[in-house]
């Protein structure tokens, strides 16, 4: 899966310190991303790893084209220890080659409003 390709985080990223949720494309809305809390591991929690894996998807994405949003990837596999992300990368079923910008929000609940 494997593109070859960096793929950049979006200007206005929920996960980067510098965006206002309130001017993220595409209908923002406070509830909705409230929910995106379901996408968040409990670092080193191996009880979801036989499941299917919840991903945070980039708003600039398509539903016929959803891809992950790069800084939850950065956070998920970085300090959330997201173990069946770890393990989707590894196997290929998840491009992790990604870049951020900008300082980021060190856990989910900071990226809301």
């Amino acid at each position: 899966m494997a593109s070859g390709k960096t793929r950049r985080q979006c200007a206005k990223c929920p996960w980067k310190k510098d965006t206002d949720p309130h001017d993220i494309p595409n209908g923002y809305c406070e509830t909705k991303h409230a929910r995106l809390s379901s996408t968040i591991a409990t670092p080193a929690d191996i009880g979801g790893m036989g499941g299917s894996l919840r991903m945070m998807a980039c708003h600039e994405t398509t539903s016929e084209k959803e891809l992950p949003c790069v800084g939850w990837l950065e956070h998920q596999l970085g300090a959330g220890n997201n173990l069946g992300l770890r393990l989707a990368v590894m196997h290929g079923h998840v491009d992790a080659n990604i870049e951020t910008v900008g300082e980021q929000h060190d856990c989910f609940e900071d990226t809301l409003p």
